[in-house]
């Protein structure tokens, strides 16, 4: 069973489990598949759910910060649900320690060693590690650990 189709499956399980959540989270995923592919002419893969996915979780998380900034706890709360049900289905991301190790790893795998050399790192880190780091945090401290 295919990503897309295990989402396709999991609305219709929402719907009798009554989780209206997971129900309209699942939908807008389908949706916005089915946009990507008729926008762009491509074939539902693997890679266009993946992406839809991460951009999806970017999205809600965004949101979350924009939220809490403005003190609006229920849309806080609602956009949090709804990236828990987005989550079940991206793979695990590393945590900080281990985004740190990855980086480094690769400095010295690279001989990377100015910070004109951030560029090359985040393109390998991402191209290596791609929807299990998080970009912002590579970032971050691929400034740090190359100043």
């Amino acid at each position: 069973m295919t990503l897309y189709e295990k989402l396709q499956a999991d609305v219709k399980a929402a719907m009798l489990a009554r989780d209206e959540v997971a129900r309209d989270t699942l939908r807008m995923l389908v949706a916005a598949v089915k946009k990507h592919e008729l926008e762009g002419g491509k074939l539902i893969t693997e890679e266009l759910v993946m992406n839809t996915l991460q951009s999806a979780a970017k999205t809600r998380q965004e949101s979350i910060e924009q939220f809490s900034k403005a003190g609006r706890a229920d849309l806080v709360a609602k956009e949090q649900a709804e990236l828990e049900v987005v989550r079940r289905y991206l793979p695990r991301q590393l945590d900080e320690d281990q985004t740190r190790s990855v980086v480094q790893g690769l400095i010295a795998e690279l001989a990377l060693t100015s910070k004109k050399d951030v560029g090359v790192l985040m393109k390998a880190v991402m191209a290596k590690h791609k929807g299990e780091v998080d970009g912002k945090l590579v970032q971050k401290l691929a400034s740090e650990l190359l100043a």
